[in-house]
Order: C-alpha cells, then structure tokens, then sequence
C-alpha cells in the first residue's frame, strides 16, 4: 500500500497505510530500526508481518511488522499533496495524476465504482439487455448541433480533403437512436457509456465528456411507466451504494456538503434518502406538474429570473431550481412540454391549441435536470410530416423503417451519471465526480 503517516517514536514506530480499498487506513507497529529515510508520506510499501488485534478500540486489528520495503519513494517536498491537509477539490483538480490518492477522490471513485455496477444490477435483474452503442456516429440525436466531428489526423497533406467513412462523422451525443433500433427486437434494453457535447461552457453543470445512463422500454403507451422505472433505479442504486459505501459517503456529507445526511432508504417505501439544507428530500411518486404548470407557477414568481419565462421557452437552470424549491425541496417531474422544443422523436400529443409532447423531466434539489425522457412517436404519418418539415427525411430514413416493420409504442430516458454523483454527494462541482474531467478550454492528459 501506500504510506499516509508515519510516527516515530523512541521504542516503536507507526505507519499508516491505504492499498485504496476504503477508507480505513491499517496501522502497522514496528520496531524502530526498521524506519529508513525512504519511508515517508505517499510512499509505496510492501510489509511484512503478523496480522493481529488491536488494542485500540477505533481499529479492529494491526500488523506487527517484521519488514518493510520501500517499494517506491516519495518526495515529500515536491509531492503536492501534503500530509493531514485537508486540501480544496479545486487545489487537487489542477493534478489530474495524482488527485485519486486523495481521500476524497479515492472515496468518489469507490463510491463511482459501486454505483455503476449498481445500476448495471439494476437493469439486469429487471431484463434489460445490455447493449454497447457507438462512440461513432452519424446521427445528431439531440439535434442541437453541438457535436465533435471526426477527422483523421495525418501529416500529409491532400489535394482533396474526403471523409474517412465516406460521411461525416461525430463523437455520440445519445445511444438513444441506436436503442431504439434494439427495442424492436428486445422488450427491455439499456446503455452505459461515455457521451459528449461540444458546449462552449465553464458551468458547474457541464463537461464536454460524460457518462449517460440510458435505457428504452418497448410495448409502453405511458409516461408513467418510464417515470416508474427512472424512480426505481435511483432508488436502488443509491440504496447499494449507502449500504456498500457508508464511510465513503460519509466523508462527503461531513465535509463537502454538511447540510446533507442520509437516512436509510427502505425498498417497500416511495421516500428517498437525504437531507438538504433544512428539509429531506422525499421521492413522491405523485409530486408531478405539466410545463403549463411550471410556466405559471415561474411567471407568479416574486424572484427575477435572467432568462424571463415564457411559454414556448425551455426552462433554465434557474427555473429548474425554483421549481423544485417551489415544490418544497423535493424531486419534481415536469411533463408534457411544448412540441416544437424538443426534437421529433418525442410522441404528439394532439392537444392544441398549446400543442404538446410526451415528454417528462426529473429535476432534483441542488442540480436541477437529472434525468430526461419521453415516449417515442412511433405512428408513420406523424413522424413522417415532422420529418419533412425539419428537411430530415433522407438523413432518417433507417429511422422510418423502424415504424414500417412491427414498431410498437415504446419510450425510454436518460440520467446524466455524473449529475446523479453530484445530487446524493452534494458534490457542487460535476468536474469533481468524474475522474478526468474534459470541458472548454481543457483536456489535462
């Protein structure tokens, strides 16, 4: 393991020491002689001894060293992390190398580990197939353009330049499409992978790389049925990783966001698990308003909004937040939001004169948007005229087949991984829930 501290005293000496599997440090007792210069803070270690139980009630048992090796030294005085300094997660963010050998990142990714394989639990022992959808693509699934186009890099130059698939190609946005195509053979499928956004923001709430939790249900006409699903994982996920990581946890919500406690969730219960500021945060499955709903209640507002809400308008971070206050601090769905917002996947529901889509938003306390869904318009006429009318019908063609061959109503979502961290951590910063965190103006190695 790894030293991280040493204490020397006139008949024994004291060596803690983390290989990364918790938080627990182990203490190793030695006789004096076997210190040397090398055995300092950060530095790597092999010991061996006799594991034995300790006297000390705050740990269970010790080793009583034998021999130590200094696997690999550490400077102490050149190593930016120093010993028993608490130090800020902006201080550690500017060492993309070293920051996992602090606890708090060591204790996130322990914890980033859990939740994923929770998550994948999840989806499996519910019958979801698990399905790797590309990194490549051509599809611009949010249709909001902003995409990293793919070119190759070569030293030669070309008297013409051509695509290296023939068409122009982007880094994924969305396996949202490509689930749509396994969910006409599988009822149930989902997707964990890496997504990306070419966003041109130095926001709390953005990275230009993250990770997207996504899954499509077939055989569904209800947007019920895809919120009941979205609450059902986040409660499962947070439930393993509050039992497998409690001292983990624990560590964020004394230090980086003391207003945050968490009580335990029970499986036969709708109520979450966490505190923040000076009400719990409950996961009430009927706690639910319409767009229409939230224009109003943001228009009745006493605060003064930067962005004016309007019907027809998306809502801004700001909203997302006062509306969930507004609620009483608690999770909010948002459904049913204007049709020409959102992009023509999304259902009709023929409800003019304000002409909406089947889509639903999860919005959390402290983050806002969490997760994003909608039933999928799955009726050829409909998503033929919508088509044409983008100008997108030769691009989407693959797309109409879908509806041409034993389509059947079906509807999915997406979670943002890294803003799922954030909201049971209390984590302010999504740069600090991801281990090499990529945004505007900065790729650190």
């Amino acid at each position: 393991g790894w030293v991280r501290s040493v204490r020397s005293q006139k008949e024994v000496l004291f060596l803690h020491i983390n290989d990364g599997s918790s938080l627990e440090n182990l203490q190793v007792v030695a006789d004096p002689s076997l210190e040397n210069r090398d055995l300092t803070f950060g530095s790597a270690v092999e010991v061996q001894g006799k594991l034995v139980k300790s006297p000390h009630r705050m740990q269970n048992m010790e080793v009583k060293a034998e021999t130590i090796r200094v696997v690999g030294p550490c400077d102490t005085w050149s190593f930016p992390l120093k010993t028993k300094e608490r130090h800020p997660l902006e201080y550690v963010r500017q060492f993309p190398h070293l920051r996992c050998r602090n606890n708090t990142l060591s204790s996130l990714l322990r914890i980033r580990s859990e939740a994923t394989a929770a998550i994948h639990s999840f989806f499996q022992d519910n019958g979801y197939v698990h399905i790797h959808t590309p990194i490549i693509t051509s599809n611009d699934c949010e249709g909001a353009g902003e995409l990293f186009q793919i070119e190759v890099s070569c030293a030669r130059e070309t008297a013409e330049k051509t695509h290296f698939f023939n068409v122009p190609a982007f880094l994924t946005v969305s396996g949202q499409l490509h689930l749509e195509v396994m969910a006409g053979a599988f009822t149930h499928v989902f997707t964990f992978g890496p997504t990306f956004r070419a966003e041109n923001s130095q926001s709390r709430r953005h990275l230009a790389e993250f990770y997207m939790v996504e899954a499509e249900l077939s055989f569904t006409e209800s947007l019920q049925d895809i919120m009941q699903v979205m609450e059902d994982l986040f409660k499962t996920a947070t439930n393993t990783v509050l039992s497998k990581c409690p001292r983990d946890v624990e560590l964020f919500h004394k230090y980086i966001a003391p207003a945050q406690k968490v009580i335990n969730v029970t499986g036969k219960s709708c109520n979450l698990f966490m505190h923040f500021g000076a009400s719990y945060l409950f996961f009430f499955s009927s706690r639910r308003i319409s767009y229409n709903e939230a224009v109003e209640i943001l228009k009745q507002a006493s605060q003064t909004f930067t962005f004016k809400p309007e019907w027809g308008c998306d809502l801004q971070t700001e909203h997302e937040k006062y509306l969930v206050k507004h609620c009483g601090e608690i999770p909010v769905f948002v459904i049913n939001y204007p049709y020409n917002l959102k992009p023509f996947y999304m259902r009709d529901n023929e409800d003019g004169p304000q002409h909406t889509v089947a889509a639903v938003d999860l919005l959390v306390p402290g983050i806002g948007e969490l997760y994003g869904g909608s039933l999928r318009e799955e009726r050829l006429p409909f998503l033929e005229s919508r088509l044409q009318r983008l100008g997108l019908t030769d691009a989407y063609q693959w797309y109409l087949d879908l509806r041409k061959f034993g389509s059947v109503p079906h509807g999915g979502f997406g979670m943002g991984f890294e803003r799922y961290l954030q909201c049971i951590l209390g984590v302010d910063n999504i740069r600090d829930v991801i281990p090499f965190p990529r945004f505007s103006h900065s790729c650190l190695l």
